[in-house]
């Protein structure tokens, strides 16, 4: 009687690994190939379009850490130009208000994931570093526009082992 029950014990475990070995890899090789993260991901970095700013600093003021640092001073044609930009992301929780409170959508989420670093100097962003450019990729968090343009997500799996698309 004892032996039925390590039977059953033994072929369910069995079973288990057999329908995972046939199932196809999901594993990917890191550096070299890259996976591409959900549309809305909050990610490690703030990407910043200089020609949409008028340096209201409402981003700032709904900071809740208090993170964003503007300073800026009047031009030509009695417009603000903005003198500094600066976000301490070592302090930055990354929720987003920023984002959605800027009536102006110069301030976005950016995609990148790869930012560490060894010094808590190099985690202070300057405007030139926060600028958009051809290295900079905009999330779709809190922007539908965005949202529609970039690729689709290749991190979530669905239960028959089939990558997810969304």
């Amino acid at each position: 009687m004892r032996f039925e029950r390590y039977g059953k014990g033994l072929a369910k475990g069995l079973n288990i690994t057999l329908k995972h070995v046939f199932r196809p890899r999901i594993t990917t090789q890191y550096p070299e190939q890259k996976l591409t993260v959900s549309k809305r991901f909050r990610g490690y970095e703030l990407v910043w379009d200089k020609s949409r700013c008028t340096g209201c600093a409402t981003c700032a003021k709904s900071c809740p850490q208090g993170n964003i640092e503007i300073v800026t001073s009047r031009g030509s044609d009695n417009r603000y130009v903005v003198e500094k930009f600066e976000v301490d992301t070592g302090r930055c929780i990354f929720c987003g208000l920023c984002v959605e409170s800027c009536p102006y959508d110069a301030l976005f989420l950016g995609l990148d994931y790869e930012r560490a670093s060894y010094r808590r100097g190099d985690l202070v962003l300057s405007k030139e570093q926060l600028e958009l450019g051809p290295g900079k990729r905009r999330s779709g968090y809190f922007r539908p526009e965005v949202e529609s343009t970039l690729p689709r997500q290749t991190l979530l799996l669905d239960t028959a082992g089939r990558k997810k698309q969304d």
